[in-house]
């Protein structure tokens, strides 16, 4: 059974710095890869990034390129996202999504299986 639980979420100050984690449980010895989503007030979901577990490779929409970095730590399974200079329209619920899978890419990540719940991130001075 595939679980996700992110973390890091909270309150942080308009060009401040946040680092959100995923703990990811459950592929075994499958490949797969994750991807992190931010879901502001009354908006949709938006791709942020993703890595794969075999060789760490990253995939960044175009738009979101510049403060978003993924990485992963093999040992305990969890992906993190640093974001930096953050603004205003960070805010909102960031979710980490999982699916099977050796490759990330705009269509690897538009409809993927597996949700975390997600944590909450405030943006405020």
């Amino acid at each position: 059974q595939v679980q996700l639980v992110e973390s890091g979420g909270g309150l942080v100050q308009p060009g401040g710095s946040l680092r959100l984690s995923c703990a990811a449980s459950g592929f075994a010895s499958e490949p797969f890869i994750i991807a992190w989503f931010r879901r502001a007030p009354g908006k949709a979901h938006e791709g942020i990034s993703c890595i794969t577990s075999t060789d760490g490779g990253t995939y960044y929409p175009d738009s979101m390129k510049g403060r978003f970095t993924i990485s992963r730590d093999t040992k305990n399974n969890t992906i993190y996202l640093q974001i930096a200079r953050v603004e205003p329209e960070d805010a909102g619920v960031w979710y980490c999504a999982a699916d099977r899978g050796l490759r990330c890419s705009a269509y690897a990540i538009s409809n993927m299986p597996y949700w975390g719940l997600g944590t909450l991130v405030t943006v405020s001075s």
